[in-house]
């Protein structure tokens, strides 16, 4: 019934999808098993997809040829710039979306893939043969074999749904948990843990009285996430700011007693940065008010995102807390929130490729390795497809540097220190954030992508084009002198000094209150020398000329680290032997497999000292 495959994915969550886009893109004969095919990419929790580092992410994403950028943009019914008034390194593009669509545009793109099949069915194990994953067994007993195999099961190994003193088997709400993956990895030698997630309820828009909330509409340019020229939305809808009281905390705490991360049901640790409204009532008792986010869930839908009130609380508690929030007093409820607990592998089981240290041609990607996100499970997903059909194919695997990508941050990190809590990703992570911004993705990895096989001939030209035009809108702001009386009127307008002799184009951009687009306004001939090319090479030209102090310090920051990076440890390097090493440094070392001294050092516990030592022993 079904053939050999060179990759299985399991699951088709956000990282399942990436995976099994990546690997069939790539060439490989690649299956995509599912529980449900009618959930394909759900948006579990919110409907969108960016933010603070995770836009950066996703442009990371779509710059590779992945197609989460191309799904989001086209399923956006809002956009917005995050943090514009800070520097471009802190630039972070996010979209509202419309969850259905998203939805169906992912599903469409991927029967659109070639190479891909799919089947529904859960994945009870894997096919295990001296050490190596051959393929997977389902609950409908079938033995499909595959020479690769990328999990990416989310919340759904053994999870358990709670609300209140209610709790019952589940994935998702409505949706079975997948049970025998777990039990079969932890024979096998695997560590596993457990972790929480939860989600807000879910309401009816049309109870809402917005005239009391404050409205936030989207950016009037629409950037978007893909750099391919996708549709932009003509129109968008607007989210919405109200705040809890005193009022919903009193309601809110009545339900303490019958919650089950209170009463000790949950063991899972929850996510640091995205707490409960529980927790957060409990833990900054101090506060009298937090923000919520009222978001629509779509173009033609009343159903509204409450996000900010993710909770486990009973539902009548849930129901008269909502009650309580200014424009919310007549609200009717579609569903509560609720937690969810499930297992995980600690991600320091994995190498730098997201395959197993114990299996080999088995991977791991999303949820299952600790993170917390849809943009970087995704992430994890495009990987871990790459590497798995790299293996399948017997070709090199690709690994991004920290210096790379965020990608490359998230997975070192995971890798390197692990996680004890759901990780998500923050710009502060990244100490080469300013190489590492949302604008110059294409520019970073395109090219990489492209000679894998994986980016098109269509982004490779626009990024050949687009750093030709960069170059050559460097060179006219260079070459372009500017007198006195074209800018000083411009100056006053922005209580900036006036100069007394001209100046070339490129100096005056140095300063921090000009910006291209006006400087260009205020002088014809140097708007009509710039007019030929595109805002985004425009911007990239501005911001390249602006912050090349600060970007050549990093490259030479990078230059100097990297040669910690390209000092190779073999993969069969024997740390028992050195007993100048310490005992934790010892065990660190042989559980995580470092594939460089530069990811050695960056391991918890492991000292400037122990670098030094292994340097010795290396012969460096």
């Amino acid at each position: 019934m079904f053939p050999e495959y060179d990759v299985i994915v399991v699951g088709a969550g956000h990282a399942g999808c990436e995976a099994a886009a990546a690997a069939a893109n790539l060439g490989s004969k690649t299956l995509l098993v599912t529980m449900n095919m009618q959930t394909i990419a759900q948006m579990s929790c919110n409907p969108a997809m960016g933010g603070i580092a995770k836009g950066q992410i996703v442009r990371e994403i779509d710059a590779m040829g992945g197609y989460s950028g191309i799904v989001s943009d086209q399923s956006t019914i809002q956009f917005r710039m995050l943090n514009r008034s800070k520097g471009p390194a802190m630039w972070s593009p996010r979209t509202q979306n419309d969850r259905m669509l998203f939805h169906l545009k992912w599903r469409e793109m991927l029967e659109n893939t070639p190479n891909l099949d799919f089947y529904q069915d859960m994945v009870k194990g894997m096919l295990i043969k001296d050490g190596k994953c051959t393929g997977v067994i389902t609950g409908l007993g079938h033995e499909i074999k595959g020479k690769s195999v990328v999990l990416t099961n989310g919340t759904f190994l053994n999870g358990i749904v709670h609300i209140g003193e209610k709790n019952f088997g589940g994935g998702r709400m409505a949706e079975k948990a997948a049970t025998g993956i777990t039990e079969q990895l932890v024979s096998l030698g695997f560590e596993s843990d457990r972790l929480k997630t939860g989600t807000p309820p879910r309401i009816d828009g049309r109870s809402l009285d917005y005239s009391k909330m404050e409205e936030q509409p989207g950016d009037d340019e629409v950037v978007g996430f893909s750099f391919l020229d996708i549709e932009k939305p003509k129109t968008q809808r607007s989210c919405w700011i109200t705040y809890t009281n005193q009022a919903v905390h009193d309601v809110l705490k009545t339900g303490f007693d019958r919650s089950p991360m209170f009463a000790g049901r949950i063991d899972g640790v929850g996510p640091r940065y995205c707490p409960s409204i529980e927790d957060k009532i409990n833990r900054f008792a101090e506060r009298d008010r937090h923000q919520l986010f009222v978001e629509p869930e779509g173009w033609n839908t009343v159903e509204i995102y409450v996000n900010g009130f993710s909770t486990s609380l009973p539902e009548e508690t849930q129901y008269e807390a909502l009650r309580n929030i200014v424009g919310f007093e007549n609200v009717k409820m579609f569903r509560p929130g609720y937690a969810i607990e499930y297992d995980f592998f600690p991600p320091t089981q994995l190498k730098y490729t997201l395959e197993t240290n114990l299996i080999q041609n088995l991977f791991f990607a999303g949820q299952i390795n600790g993170t917390t996100g849809y943009e970087e499970a995704a992430c994890q997903g495009l990987m871990a497809g790459i590497n798995a059909h790299q293996k399948a194919k017997a070709l090199e695997p690709i690994i991004l540097k920290r210096s790379d990508a965020y990608i490359g941050v998230l997975i070192d990190d995971l890798v390197g220190k692990g996680t004890k809590e759901p990780y998500r990703m923050f710009t502060s992570r990244a100490e080469f954030r300013t190489l590492l911004r949302q604008d110059n993705a294409d520019l970073r990895l395109t090219e990489l992508s492209y000679r894998l096989g994986l980016a098109s001939q269509e982004r490779m030209d626009k990024v050949i084009n687009k750093r030709n035009s960069v170059e050559e809108i460097k060179t006219i702001l260079k070459d372009f002198a500017v007198e006195p009386e074209e800018i000083n009127s411009y100056f006053a307008t922005i209580n900036s000094a006036a100069i007394t002799e001209k100046q070339k184009a490129q100096k005056i951009l140095l300063r921090p209150d000009v910006e291209l687009d006006e400087l260009a306004n205020s002088i014809p001939k140097l708007k009509d020398a710039l007019s030929r090319f595109t805002t985004d090479s425009l911007e990239q030209a501005s911001i390249q000329i602006k912050y090349d102090t600060y970007i050549e310090k990093e490259k030479e920051l990078v230059k100097r680290m990297s040669q910690l990076e390209e000092l190779e440890i073999p993969e069969t390097f024997d740390y028992k032997k050195i007993a100048s090493l310490g005992n934790e440094a010892r065990e660190k070392l042989a559980k995580i497999k470092p594939r460089t001294l530069g990811q050695a050092s960056r391991i918890s516990g492991i000292n400037p000292s122990d670098v030094q030592i292994l340097m010795v022993f290396m012969g460096r």
